[in-house]
């Protein structure tokens, strides 16, 4: 007996799914093979001398100084920290972010009253904020976090805020025509239509929550990725400097991903 999806789809469609499938993994396996010629390019010209490996280290000497954080336990403990941290931030700048988007999509009066001071903190470089955070917040994970926070969230309540003002305004119309309230507005139209717009300042929010997290540490902690750079930089531990940049870097792609997915679920379960 023949399963539903071959009774469903033309022999065409299934061709076009093969090969759309086959694209992917050849992506895939590309992407793969440039990531290992980069680091067998790296790992040759510092054996050959054609570049610095004092300065830039090299792939065998970042894998022995994982393994020498992995032995030690104190790897596990950064990684944490600096997750734990970002992971904070992230939520915190998203959701106080989308809640006051939503604030100024309600109250117009409001809107014109804030735009100006909207564009111009978020223009503002947030680094140099970091010495009045540490000041108000203490030299500790709140100014951290605040850091965090502070780049974050503008850019959310910009990104929110344009998606709500974007929904097609003959909808609105028409639901007030049958005399729906804001709220109902809000909750049946103006929220699901700018789902994808909200997924997109959750996205750029997690490459923005980890700038605001190693930033902070940059300037206070004592622990976390953030600090391992910075005190591997001061000692010319360049190893570890590279090692912590690559963690990082897996750590922020995994969260991405993360952001990713969900959006895939709740786009599968809306359609």
């Amino acid at each position: 007996m023949k399963s539903e999806n071959e009774k469903t789809f033309s022999n065409e469609h299934e061709q076009f799914i093969k090969n759309v499938r086959k694209r992917k993994i050849i992506v895939w396996c590309t992407q793969l093979i440039v990531l290992i010629l980069f680091f067998a390019f790296w790992e040759i010209a510092a054996n050959l001398k054609w570049i610095d490996s004092f300065l830039t280290s090299q792939p065998s000497r970042v894998w022995n100084t994982f393994l020498k954080l992995h032995g030690d336990g104190s790897l596990y403990q950064h990684i944490g920290i600096t997750v734990g941290e970002t992971v904070a931030g992230f939520v915190s700048g998203t959701i106080l972010g989308t809640l006051i988007a939503i604030v100024l999509w309600w109250s117009d009066f409001i809107s014109e009253v804030l735009d100006p001071y909207l564009v111009i903190l978020n223009s503002l470089p947030k680094v140099a904020l970091g010495p009045i955070f540490i000041v108000w917040a203490g030299a500790g994970v709140t100014a951290i976090l605040t850091m965090a926070l502070s780049i974050s969230i503008f850019t959310t309540i910009i990104g929110v805020y344009s998606g709500l003002r974007e929904v097609d305004k003959e909808k609105i119309t028409l639901l007030e025509t049958f005399g729906a309230n804001k709220r109902q507005i809000l909750q049946k139209v103006v929220l699901p239509a700018s789902f994808p717009t909200i997924m997109n300042a959750l996205k750029i929010n997690v490459g923005l929550s980890w700038v605001g997290v190693i930033m902070g540490e940059f300037l206070v902690s004592k622990a976390g990725l953030g600090y391992l750079i910075v005190y591997g930089s001061q000692v010319f531990q360049l190893d570890l400097v590279m090692t912590s940049v690559i963690i990082l870097a897996v750590a922020a792609a995994i969260m991405y991903l993360g952001v990713a997915y969900i959006e895939k679920v709740v786009l599968k379960h809306r359609s």
